[in-house]
C-alpha cells in the first residue's frame, strides 16, 4: 500500500503529463504482479463495491476523533471529500502497516459479507495501522469512489515504457469485460493471446474540436465529410456468432441494444463497425433528439413497449474489422469503400443504417451544410482525411469535429456546491435560474467553464453571501448572472422550469449584466419550440 500511496500522491500532486508518466511505468516496473492488476484496473474506473455506508463512516470516525458528529459534518461542508476529511479528524496512526494494495483490497472485499460489528472493527482497526495518503486511499477504496487524473492513454504510455510492448497493442488489451477476479497480470499484458477475448472492441479513435477555418487544412478535395450525430458513440461486433455492444466510454452495453442483435443475420462473423447508436423511428426523415436515447440508455433490461416505441440503430461511419481482419492501418476512403459495399443490401429490418458522406465542392458549401445541421438532428460535421488510418485515442490532424456554435442564455446563480479532488475547497457546482415574471425557476447546474481564479472569486463571495446551508448545498443571495452554453434543449416533466439541457456548461461569467436582464421561462420555451 505505500508504494500505491506514493504513485498517488505524486500523480494527485502533478499536473505534468510526464511526471506522472514517470511514475506509472517506474511503479509498473517494480511493482508485484497482483498490485499492477488492481492499479489498472482501479485508474480504469474498475472499483471495489461500496463495503461500509456513509453514514456509518461519518459516526466511526467521529467516535475515535473524540468529537461531536455534528463538529465532523460541518468539517466535512467545509473540506468537500469525505475520505479527506476521515484523513484528517483521526489522530495519528498508532502501528505500521506494510501489506500490499492488493491484500487491502482483498480484506475490503472480505468484510463485505460480515455484519456491522464486524466491519467497524475492520475499519477502526485499518485507521489504527494506517496514515497519512495510505489511510486517503483507504477511506476512497471502502466508499467505492477511489478516482485518480489518469487517462487510458497515458496508462498505455507508461505500460509500454515499463513492459516494451507497443501502445496501440496494449490499448486494446486493456479494452473489454476483463476484471482482476477473472485474469492475471500476465494474461491481460504480457501474454500472446491476449487479446483473443471476442468481446474486446478496439480503441476509440477520437477527433480534435476545429477552432480555425476548414480552409487551413488544405485542399478539399482531401477530405470526407459526414454528420456528427448526437447520439452514443459505440462498437458493434459480431465474432463467434455473438454481437456485443460497447460504448466509447468502455462500457459493455450490449443487453441494452437487443435488436441490435439481428445484425448477425445480415453481416458476416468478424465485423466490428464504428458508428453513432441512435433512435430512428422508420417513418421519421431524421434520428430523435438525444432526450429519446436517454430512455434506452439506463435500462438493463428493455420492456416490449419501449424497443417499440424508442428503436435504436447503429448509424455506422467505419469499419474496423472485416471477415476477422484487423484493418484500421488502410485508408479511410478503403474502409469507407468496404463498409459501403457491406452496406449495400442491407434490407430495411436490419438495424444498421449507413452514414451518409456530405458532399461538397469547397470549404464555403460545407459551411452552409454544417449551417443545417440542427435541422438533422446532428452537432455539426466531422472532417476526416481520405487517406487517414484508424489510430488509437485522440490524434491531431486527420479527424476533425466541426461542432455548431452552442446555443446559450442568461441565468442568475442560486446555488452553490463544493466540488472535489483538488477543487474541494472551492465553490464550482452551481444551479442557475431563469425569470418566470417575479420568480426565479431553477433549469439547470453547471460545474464547467470558469478559470481557477474565477473561481476562487466566486468562492469567496458564496461564503459571505449563504443565506441557506442544505449540507454541502448553499442557497446564495441571486446576484450573479452567468451565460450558460448548451447543445440541445427538451421537454422533461422532472424539472420544474419543464426542460433539460444538454451539455450545459459556463460560458461566461456576465458581471457587466444586471441581475433584472437574465433570460426567461420564456425564453427557454421558445428555445424548446425551435430545436426540442
Amino acid at each position: 500500500m505505500k508504494r500505491f500511496a506514493k504513485l498517488f500522491t505524486t500523480i494527485d500532486q502533478s499536473t505534468k503529463t510526464n511526471v506522472k508518466t514517470a511514475a506509472l511505468a517506474e511503479y509498473f516496473a517494480a511493482a508485484p504482479d497482483a498490485d499492477r492488476l488492481w492499479t489498472i484496473a482501479l485508474f480504469s474506473g474498475r472499483r471495489p463495491k461500496r463495503a461500509v455506508t456513509t453514514t456509518r463512516l461519518r459516526e466511526w470516525a467521529a467516535e475515535r476523533a473524540g468529537i461531536p458528529l455534528w463538529l465532523f459534518e460541518e468539517s466535512y461542508a467545509i473540506v468537500g471529500d469525505l475520505a479527506e476529511t476521515i484523513a484528517l479528524v483521526l489522530p495519528p496512526n498508532t502501528t505500521q502497516d506494510d501489506q500490499s494494495l492488493s491484500d487491502w483490497i482483498a480484506a475490503l472485499r472480505e468484510i463485505y459479507t460480515q455484519d456491522e460489528d464486524a466491519r467497524k472493527a475492520f475499519v477502526l482497526s485499518a485507521w489504527d495501522r494506517l496514515g497519512g495518503a495510505e489511510r486517503f486511499i483507504f477511506n476512497k477504496l471502502i466508499t467505492g469512489g477511489f478516482r485518480v487524473g489518469v487517462s487510458q492513454k497515458l496508462m498505455t504510455r507508461a505500460l509500454a515504457r515499463a513492459t516494451d510492448k507497443p501502445e496501440a497493442e496494449l490499448a486494446h488489451r486493456l479494452m473489454g469485460n476483463w476484471h482482476p477476479d477473472d485474469t492475471t497480470w500476465h494474461a491481460l499484458v504480457e501474454a500472446e493471446d491476449a487479446s483473443a477475448d471476442a468481446s474486446r472492441p478496439y480503441p476509440f479513435y477520437l477527433a480534435y474540436g476545429l477552432e480555425a477555418e476548414p480552409q487551413d487544412l488544405g485542399a478539399p478535395e482531401d477530405w470526407r465529410a459526414e454528420w456528427k450525430w448526437d447520439g452514443i458513440r459505440g462498437q458493434l461486433i459480431l465474432r463467434d456468432g455473438q454481437y456485443f455492444v460497447w460504448s466509447r466510454g468502455e462500457e459493455l452495453m450490449t443487453d441494452r441494444f437487443p435488436e441490435l442483435a439481428r445484425a448477425l443475420d445480415f453481416l458476416p462473423d468478424g465485423t466490428v463497425l464504428d458508428g453513432e447508436l441512435l433512435v430512428w423511428p422508420d417513418d421519421q426523415p431524421t434520428p430523435s433528439s438525444f432526450n429519446a436515447l436517454q430512455s434506452r440508455i439506463g435500462r438493463k433490461t428493455v420492456p416490449k413497449k419501449l424497443l417499440t416505441d424508442a428503436p435504436v440503430v447503429l448509424h455506422a461511419y467505419d469499419l474496423l474489422e472485416w471477415q476477422g481482419q484487423d484493418i484500421r492501418d488502410l485508408p479511410f476512403a478503403d474502409r469507407r469503400a468496404t463498409l459501403e459495399r457491406a452496406c449495400a443490401d442491407l434490407p430495411a429490418q436490419a438495424p444498421i443504417r449507413l452514414s451518409s458522406q456530405l458532399p461538397f465542392a469547397d470549404w464555403d458549401a460545407l459551411a452552409a451544410t454544417r449551417s443545417d445541421a440542427r435541422d438533422a438532428q446532428a452537432e455539426g460535421v466531422m472532417l476526416k482525411r481520405a487517406d487517414s488510418p484508424y489510430l488509437a485515442g485522440r490524434k491531431k490532424g486527420d479527424w476533425w469535429k466541426w461542432k455548431l456554435d452552442p446555443l446559450t442564455i442568461d441565468a442568475v446563480m442560486i446555488y452553490a456546491q463544493s466540488g472535489s479532488g483538488r477543487r474541494a475547497n472551492l465553490f464550482t457546482d452551481f444551479t442557475f435560474a431563469v425569470w418566470n415574471g417575479n420568480e426565479l425557476v431553477p433549469f439547470t447546474k453547471a460545474y464547467s467553464g470558469l478559470t481557477d481564479a474565477e473561481f476562487r472569486q466566486i468562492t469567496a463571495w458564496v461564503r459571505k453571501n449563504t443565506l441557506e446551508r442544505f449540507g454541502p448545498v448553499r442557497k446564495v443571495t441571486p446576484h450573479h448572472v452567468f451565460e450558460i452554453a448548451f447543445e440541445g434543449i427538451a421537454r422533461s416533466p422532472r424539472h420544474k422550469s419543464g426542460v433539460a439541457l444538454r451539455f450545459p456548461r459556463m460560458l461566461r461569467w456576465r458581471q457587466d449584466k444586471p441581475l433584472q436582464e437574465a433570460n426567461t421561462l420564456a425564453d427557454l420555451e421558445e428555445f424548446l419550440r425551435i430545436y426540442g
